[in-house]
């Protein structure tokens, strides 16, 4: 190679080193995050500063109960929809890779060979070997940068689908087992009270044989008796599929080791959380996070949609030897270089580039729509358990109160009975008022249980680990 030869080849890579020294100018519209669609404050959602957001507890705090947490790190390792949420961030962090890649050239070594005729009807043959950049696009307008950006901000959103879905499964995990809990507390409630209606059926056919009860209280007693065994016989069927629910939630087979005697009276998950503010929904919901995520994707598309308007300067270059004969390609003298830069403008694409803009700020538009339903989506849900807050508390001592109520009713009745006050009628009343408050009483409390951890979920709770000590 000359001198000459020489000075182009470096002068012709010290402009390719200034264009990607220089930069591009991106053309994607300045991102704005939407003010909230929401009311500045929840209702009846008072915060206390002195408490901790829920955001801020992790899971294996919040939670006290051990055999719960040992479920929910049993899910956290097995579940398949969080295994899927979690191969979507490498599958998107691949993606970004691959956009990334392309704002940087690319270096191949390869060799090659063509054989072809002349002019003269001869054959020539022509060997190379060497390095070659293939096309590179030098990103004045911010074409490339723009489509990495995107593909970087869809990375980012699933990483917070990935919290959401950790999110989602700690609580699911949660409303499982504690509806279990409830499924075992009401099986030994209405066991109990199977055997006590069995127990007083046979005392009234004893009556009924000797002439003291009617056939109308056997009846009754028969009835109450057949109604519990109807009732258990749900509760059975809603216990193994409630089971059969957890087991999928955790991914492998468990076994449940829960006391029949157990109760929900008086079980307490975990401190009373602040409400917070609306805005703090922001900086706490992974899925309003992944949303605003999916609204800077969609901003950026933008940007990559305007700069195919604007002229495409790409380079390609090769250097390595070249002969017309296999033998002589590595001999002195055979080095050779290409370089080949090339510039196109579109002129008609027939409304090409127009309607991918458009179809881009639409986009965008949707994500904002999304996006601001997202957060009216987590307003609502934080406004409906701090709600169910300020009513399950008191509902549940009511409901405790029309227990005790219906047992002194029992008791009263039974013993009005057997002093030959009241008729059998007013003691089975009483026995199946007793039983339908009992049971809802079980109920109300897996209610109130449940709204905890929906109250923990949906401000946010759930994502975060404990920090090592």
């Amino acid at each position: 190679m000359t001198a000459a030869a020489m000075r182009d080849v470096c002068r012709m890579v010290g402009v390719a080193a200034a264009a990607l020294l220089t930069g591009c100018v991106s053309l994607a519209p300045t991102y704005e995050r939407p003010p909230l669609p929401v009311a500045e404050r929840f209702p009846d959602g008072s915060n206390k500063p002195a408490a901790p957001a829920a955001a801020d507890v992790a899971w294996q705090q919040y939670f006290s109960d051990q055999a719960l947490k040992d479920l929910i790190a049993l899910a956290l390792q097995n579940n398949r929809d969080l295994r899927v949420a979690i191969l979507n961030i490498e599958q998107a962090r691949a993606q970004w890779q691959v956009r990334r890649a392309d704002q940087v050239p690319s270096l191949s070594l390869g060799a090659g060979a063509t054989r072809q005729t002349n002019a003269s009807g001869g054959i020539t043959n022509a060997y190379l070997a060497g390095l070659s950049v293939p096309s590179f696009e030098l990103d004045f307008f911010g074409r490339v940068s723009s489509l990495s950006e995107a593909a970087l901000a869809q990375y980012l959103a699933t990483e917070e689908a990935r919290k959401t879905a950790q999110i989602v499964l700690i609580a699911s995990v949660a409303n499982g087992y504690l509806a279990l809990r409830a499924d075992i507390e009401q099986l030994a409630l209405t066991e109990r009270t199977l055997a006590t209606r069995e127990a007083s059926l046979q005392l009234t056919k004893l009556k009924f044989d000797n002439g003291v009860a009617s056939e109308l209280d056997m009846a009754q007693a028969d009835s109450l008796v057949q109604g519990a065994r109807v009732a258990l016989q749900i509760l059975k069927r809603q216990r193994a599929q409630d089971e059969n629910a957890l087991v999928l939630l955790v991914g492998r087979p468990v076994t449940f080791d829960v006391p029949a005697d157990a109760t929900l009276i008086g079980v307490t998950l975990g401190p009373e959380l602040p409400a917070g503010l609306p805005s703090d929904l922001l900086a706490n919901r992974p899925d309003i996070r992944q949303s605003e995520q999916q609204l800077r994707s969609a901003n950026a598309n933008i940007g990559a949609a305007r700069a195919a308007f604007f002229p495409r300067i790409t380079l390609t270059g090769s250097t390595g030897m070249a002969s017309g004969d296999l033998l002589g390609l590595f001999k002195s003298g055979s080095l050779a270089w290409i370089f080949s830069p090339q510039l196109v403008l579109p002129i008609f694409d027939g409304g090409r580039n127009q309607a991918n803009l458009d179809s881009a700020r639409v986009l965008r538009d949707i994500s904002v729509a999304q996006y601001e339903k997202t957060v009216q989506t987590a307003f609502r849900e934080v406004a409906d358990a701090l709600a169910g807050r300020a009513t399950l508390g008191e509902q549940l001592r009511a409901q405790q109160a029309q227990v005790d109520a219906e047992s002194a009713r029992f008791k009263l009745s039974d013993m009005r009975y057997r002093n030959g006050v009241a008729s059998y009628l007013d003691v089975l009343d009483a026995q199946r008022s007793l039983f339908i408050a009992q049971l809802a009483a079980v109920q109300f409390q897996f209610a109130q249980l449940q709204n905890q951890v929906t109250l923990y979920k949906v401000l946010g709770g759930g994502w975060t680990e404990p920090v090592p000590n």
